[in-house]
């Protein structure tokens, strides 16, 4: 017999009995809904908390100066190390698997606007900074190479930042002072959803070239690197040579970790990924057993189906119905049942998912015009296909029981059956 004949068979026999078909269907459309609703919350809490970590920007690596804890060049454990400006260099000459590569200064810095002096956590840094730490501005500019190589005293502040010092006037444009000399506000950054910092998120810092520093104290050295691979996947490798060429520089052992400690997001990233996809088995595994309890009554239904047709199936294996035709049959009758049941809850569920509003997962400082950093409930097309695929096993495995049962029957005592 043909599929399509059996389908349709299948309907015909479940619209003989409507309403017990349709209180049937309830429970997989409302388990179906379940499924989908929380695959889509842990897809979007999983993208959110990812997004967020990311707002230190992508594949980004950090060393800082360290004291040496083996022994190298004859030199005893316990030596400071100090970064020097040509180091920076030596890393893009001889660190092929680096990408990019900026030295970084952090310290505050107390900024003069008219009569008020206020203190700002500032970043001196070098110009791949921009794109490795995403420094998206908002208004103004980023900065330009010239203004590194001339020195320039230019200023790109964070907006909460810019808050403190300028209150609620526009910052580009403005000028403030610094030990005496002027400096002017050339970008505001875009305020960004940031839960990995270095001394500070970037909304609440300033940030100006590294070789104008100088101009307002004595330093030229950084106080860090911060760098990416050439790809995630050579993180560690792009790490190593970083470490050999400034070991070699600083006369350390470049095994030596706690000479040059890092911090490595590559690592965070695949941990937060396996947190995301922890969570969306867990919250799936609960939409299981919800859309399992629908599975049941499917389950029931059919048995109560192959006892209400069993002289139906005695005369039909009589007639010369082989024990899988019969089993075909049931199993796609429950299946039919199933799917029809499932289209509604898919329709439910993106019907749920669009009139639920945004859920804040970030406080409301972080509050933009498009809703950055809330949670969506998600219909992606992963979402509905997962929530497919369960609902095909579900239908299965409520079928598959009642079909074995209704081929297993004798046809004797199948005719026989009052």
């Amino acid at each position: 017999m043909r599929i399509k004949e059996l389908i349709l068979q299948s309907w015909d026999a479940l619209a003989r009995n409507r309403l017990r078909s349709i209180l049937t269907m309830m429970g997989i459309v409302w388990g179906l809904t379940t499924v989908v609703l929380l695959l889509g919350y842990g897809e979007s809490v999983s993208e959110g908390v990812l997004n967020a970590f990311l707002g230190i920007g992508n594949s980004v690596i950090i060393v800082w100066e360290g004291q040496t804890s083996m022994q190298a060049g004859g030199q005893r454990a316990g030596k400071r190390i100090h970064f020097k400006y040509e180091d920076i260099q030596a890393i893009r000459d001889e660190a092929p698997l680096v990408r990019m590569v900026s030295a970084e200064w952090d310290d505050g810095v107390a900024y003069k606007y008219g009569d008020r002096v206020i203190s700002i956590q500032t970043k001196a840094v070098q110009y791949p900074y921009g794109e490795i730490r995403k420094l998206n501005v908002d208004e103004g500019r980023y900065f330009d190479e010239s203004d590194f190589t001339e020195h320039r005293h230019v200023l790109i502040f964070g907006p909460n930042a810019a808050k403190k010092v300028f209150g609620g006037r526009d910052p580009v444009g403005e000028h403030v002072t610094i030990n005496g000399a002027t400096w002017d506000v050339i970008g505001l950054l875009k305020l960004k959803i940031q839960d990995s910092s270095n001394n500070g998120p970037d909304n609440e810092n300033a940030f100006m070239p590294f070789e104008s520093m100088s101009d307002i104290n004595d330093e030229r050295d950084p106080h860090m690197f911060v760098f990416q691979p050439v790809t995630p996947l050579l993180h560690k490798a792009a790490l190593a040579q970083v470490r050999e060429v400034l070991a070699r520089r600083h006369n350390f052992d470049p095994r030596d970790d706690k000479s040059s400690p890092e911090w490595d997001t590559v690592d965070d990233t695949k941990d937060i990924k396996q947190f995301g996809l922890a969570l969306q088995v867990i919250l799936g595994f609960i939409g299981v057993l919800t859309l399992g309890v629908g599975g049941v009554g499917v389950m029931n239904i059919m048995l109560v189906s192959v006892t209400e047709r069993t002289k139906e199936v005695g005369l039909r294996k009589a007639l010369g119905a082989r024990r899988r035709d019969i089993a075909l049959q049931f199993l796609i009758e429950a299946l039919v049942l199933t799917f029809a049941a499932g289209a509604v809850g898919m329709l439910v569920s993106v019907c749920l998912a669009h009139a639920i509003p945004p859920m804040p997962l970030y406080s409301a400082m972080y509050k933009t015009a498009n809703h950055e950093g809330d949670i969506f409930l998600k219909t992606s097309g992963s979402v509905m296909l997962t929530a497919f695929l369960i609902l095909t096993a579900v239908g299965i495995t409520a079928g598959m029981w009642p079909a074995w049962k209704a081929a297993s029957m004798e046809p004797v005592e199948a005719l026989r059956y009052e």
